[in-house]
């Protein structure tokens, strides 16, 4: 008997590449998203890949057309979610809406309205943050749920970076795990003081004892990492029942209580309302008959509708107009620091934009590509290298939403430098030198990052360049 020929199909991963396989390959893959093959002139063009139909998606932060005002009858916070991957950081999110959303605070945001894109519903995980709203008895919140999985920390810095607090969840079943460890750390680093815990998935244990030995270890790494181990709130319930609106005394009931906590325990930062305006480019959308939008969170100062702007870093160096202003696709009169808006710029072409630009007043800071700063370098234990480096060492330095190249190299006059070593433990003054260049001035924080490992933290000391 003939055997009858497989027919191929269309297969697409987490990247943006095109593949064409044999059907009886499909089971041996891990679950992909399968659609019928396109058309020839659709893989030609490119119209059917991921990264395309991501853009397509709905834009987060800037409504096509917006009629309601932004209300800052409450006090506005950045929060977000953050731990391991898997632990529901995700779940809990949409949890938090559905809980708030019953008492009118917010709008139900479902799991799969907040991981939307196609390569997140392909592999089931978060891999860009997403930002929804909701309001408490006491405050508003902007809440961004940050990526757990090591591949997109990346992604997590620039979603850390504009939080003012975060819960970070730990999943009963597994306790603290690396990406536990590595988002406390940069949650240091980016300047967050104070966060909650949320022990999730606690309807899998049947031990009282487990939990106890979680909280425990939760309290003593996050004394490690300097934050206030003792007293942090703590709080386990499971964010799926809570979804599913099942067993509300580890559902319901736990995520108020959360709420709760985040209202007491995380304290309102004060806002840098007088210095020059500065906002981090944390995305790029092209809205057709309005223009080109960047959003991200507002670092500091004010900015109103009409006001001349300038755009800095990765080596664009323009002025233009703020013909609009926006947050969570409702409009603002003003932009100031701590909201996490989207910026309507006049005359901008999508190309010109990216993340890890600045918008600023105008004159206000200039792009550097080499400075002075003091750097420390993380131990083995800390979660840094094993080994020391010598001058010319070239990891990744991430500085608000950018992420560049950087050679490290000892300041002019040090003796025996191409000798000398940096050891895990050190702290040390060297000079950066960027392979792009970057908005910084006096004082500004980065992380140094190599092969998926955060290496070590620093601060800018001089500019030379």
């Amino acid at each position: 008997m003939k055997a009858r020929a497989r027919r191929p199909c269309y297969l697409k991963p987490a990247s943006s590449r095109t593949f064409i396989v044999p059907r009886h390959v499909v089971h041996q893959a891990r679950p992909l998203i399968v659609s019928p093959l396109p058309s020839r002139s659709g893989l030609r063009l490119g119209t059917c890949t991921p990264y395309l139909t991501a853009l397509k998606a709905p834009l987060r932060g800037y409504a096509e057309a917006a009629s309601v005002k932004f209300s800052r009858a409450k006090p506005h916070m950045n929060i977000g979610t953050i731990g391991h991957v898997d632990h529901g950081k995700t779940t809990l999110t949409a949890a938090i809406t559905k809980v708030l959303s019953n008492r009118g605070g917010a709008k139900f945001t479902g799991y799969a309205e907040i991981d939307k894109a196609p390569e997140e519903k392909a592999r089931g995980i978060t891999i860009n943050s997403a930002h929804v709203e909701y309001e408490t008895d006491c405050r508003h919140y902007g809440h961004i749920d940050c990526p757990g999985h090591a591949d997109y920390i990346k992604n997590m810095i620039t979603g850390a970076a504009q939080m003012d607090g975060a819960i970070i969840v730990v999943s009963a079943t597994d306790g603290q795990m690396p990406q536990t460890r590595e988002h406390l750390l940069l949650a240091r680093q980016v300047g967050i003081k104070r966060l909650v815990v949320f022990i999730n998935k606690v309807d899998q244990i049947s031990d009282p004892e487990m939990l106890e030995l979680v909280d425990m270890e939760m309290r003593d790494l996050l004394s490690t990492y300097n934050f206030d181990g003792e007293n942090t709130p703590i709080v386990m319930g499971s964010a799926l029942a809570a979804l599913e609106s099942r067993d509300p005394e580890i559902g319901e009931q736990k995520i108020t209580e959360l709420i709760k906590a985040c209202d007491e325990w995380l304290e309102l930062p004060a806002r840098d309302l007088e210095k020059p305006f500065l906002m981090p480019v944390e995305d790029v959308f092209s809205i057709s008959g309005r223009g080109t939008v960047a959003t991200g969170r507002v670092e500091r100062g004010i900015a109103t509708k009409g006001a001349e702007v300038e755009v800095v870093g990765l080596g664009a160096h323009f002025k233009t107009t703020l013909t609009g202003v926006e947050m969570f696709h409702k409009e603002l009169d003003r932009g100031e620091a701590g909201d996490n808006m989207g910026a309507l710029l006049r005359g901008v072409k999508r190309e010109q934009m990216k993340r890890g630009q600045v918008i600023i007043a105008p004159g206000s800071m200039k792009p550097i590509t080499k400075f002075q700063a003091q750097i420390y370098v993380l131990t083995k234990d800390e979660g840094g290298r094993f080994n020391p480096f010598m001058s010319n060492y070239r990891p990744q330095l991430f500085i608000r939403t950018a992420d560049v190249t950087v050679a490290l190299t000892w300041p002019e006059g040090i003796p025996d430098a191409a000798e000398k070593m940096v050891m895990p433990g050190d702290n040390v003054e060297m000079v950066c030198d960027l392979v792009h260049d970057v908005a910084a001035e006096v004082g500004s924080r980065f992380t140094l990052r190599e092969g998926g490992k955060t290496i070590g933290t620093g601060i800018v000391t001089k500019i030379l360049a």
